[in-house]
């Protein structure tokens, strides 16, 4: 199969790649089965700090749930402003033979970490353009809970964790990049490893980030008798990621450190180099695009250059339009300076798309505000925040104005108080925010379709 790289796609005439496209074959690969019944994201978390509107404690679905009245298809056409992710799109038919894999990096809230939208995305478009592996992801399990489709991550107990958001959070210990988390070993054999859980999922490059100084320490990197010493030691302080890739894909890998220097792990990406889709989901429970500030310059900016990716997508708005004391004009203030960091730390033109928040609702007056004009009854005590519309009001907005592409989550589902029928049908959990596989599953493929359609309208 030819390949092609990233900026080979990125040059050619649209007219070169239509024709280019009739030597490629889409490679077909079946995606790791999904968990069924009820296995549940974020149920076991960690506590989190009082004022926590949009509650990620979610609930398992009944053994035997009700049938559902009707069957649920998400709205299509809800894509707006494709033009500003066209570079992205038009390299889409290519991906086959792209080496390496067109990457696409989601940062966000529970239901970005959660993984069910991300999963349904990447398994409809890994089977249409290619499998590249499972991309960027936190290190380890960084809490009970931690849910990876396609891969299993384990560790020692030795590691401790530094988070974004949440109790874990502690200012004065290792710093962060772009998972949000960072796991921290001091001692020699602490270990960690990665594993697919199907062949799909197995991977030849094995990347990992970590952070860099006078007392950093070594760890050893063993993938299927490839082996690696690396060292983060450095004259000053910082972020580093080393790459490990063998001649044939492999089920799995182990890191270990060596000594008794402090090791500090940011993130790590397993994919494999015939071509296809990563797409890494990089969410923090309970957490606003507010906090993504408390990310390093140097450790973000080193992780984002080494990821490289070709998309990037932010999924933020829920935890803000459940904050009864939301300031607007902070948030858009919050949102214009990190799309502009971003950009500024990739040092490049990455597009970005928006994906606005979802239907979602409270049973709490003080949360969801019935005497806003913008909050909507749904029934049965459950109200749909007006600050969630004013977020989304706000993104569709700045979508337009900094040249993103959004993507209308709510408007997929129906509109305002379709999250009583997603519930009812045992597609969005009982709390009225967070998704079943089923319910993340469609939706996801509605978005990839809804990408697919604009690639081809930019093609006529």
């Amino acid at each position: 199969m030819h390949k092609l790289s990233r900026e080979d796609m990125g040059h050619r005439t649209l007219a070169q790649r239509l024709a280019a496209r009739r030597g490629l074959r889409h490679l077909l690969l079946t995606p790791a089965a999904m968990l069924l019944g009820t296995c549940v994201y974020g149920q076991t978390i960690y506590n989190l700090p009082p004022g926590t509107y949009a509650s990620p404690v979610v609930q398992p679905l009944p053994a035997t749930p009700a049938a559902p009245v009707a069957t649920i298809r998400p709205m299509q056409g809800q894509l707006r402003n494709p033009a500003a992710i066209a570079s992205f799109l038009v390299k889409l038919p290519f991906a086959t033979g792209s080496v390496p894999p067109l990457s696409i990096v989601q940062i966000g809230d529970s239901h970005t970490a959660g993984d069910m939208l991300t999963n349904g995305w990447r398994q409809r478009w890994q089977a249409e353009y290619g499998a590249g592996g499972r991309g960027a992801q936190a290190v380890g399990r960084p809490y009970p809970g931690y849910l990876s489709w396609g891969v299993t991550a384990r560790q020692s107990p030795e590691w401790s964790v530094n988070a974004l958001f949440g109790r874990q959070r502690t200012g004065d210990t290792p710093l962060l990049g772009m998972a949000g988390f960072t796991q921290t070993a001091q001692h020699a054999g602490a270990s960690l490893s990665l594993s697919a859980d199907s062949v799909a999922y197995q991977f030849d490059h094995f990347s990992l980030c970590g952070l860099t100084g006078p007392d950093k320490g070594v760890v050893h990197v063993a993938m299927s008798g490839t082996e690696r010493d690396w060292s983060f030691a450095a004259a000053t302080p910082g972020a580093a990621c080393f790459d490990l890739t063998t001649p044939l894909p492999v089920p799995g890998v182990t890191v270990t450190t060596v000594d008794d220097r402090p090791v500090s792990l940011t993130s790590w990406e397993s994919r494999h180099q015939a071509g296809g889709i990563t797409l890494a989901n990089l969410g923090v429970v309970g957490a606003r695009l507010l906090h993504f500030t408390r990310n390093d310059d140097k450790v973000l900016g080193v992780e984002l250059r080494h990821a490289h990716p070709d998309l990037v997508v932010i999924a933020f708005g829920t935890n803000e339009g459940f904050d009864p004391g939301l300031k607007l004009d902070e948030a858009e203030t919050t949102m214009r300076s990190q799309i502009t960091r971003i950009r500024g730390l990739l040092g490049r033109n990455v597009p970005i798309l928006l994906l606005g928040p979802p239907d979602a609702a409270s049973t709490r007056a003080d949360v969801a505000l019935p005497g806003m004009s913008d909050t909507a009854t749904c029934g049965n005590g459950w109200m749909v925040p007006g600050n969630l519309a004013r977020i989304r009001a706000m993104q569709i907005r700045l979508a337009q104005e900094m040249n993103l592409a959004f993507w209308d989550w709510q408007g997929a589902m129906g509109g305002r108080c379709t999250t009583m029928n997603w519930v009812e049908q045992g597609l969005q959990r009982g709390d009225h925010v967070h998704f079943t596989a089923e319910g993340g599953k469609r939706l996801g493929e509605a978005l990839a379709a809804d990408l697919d359609r604009a690639r081809l309208d930019l093609t006529k």
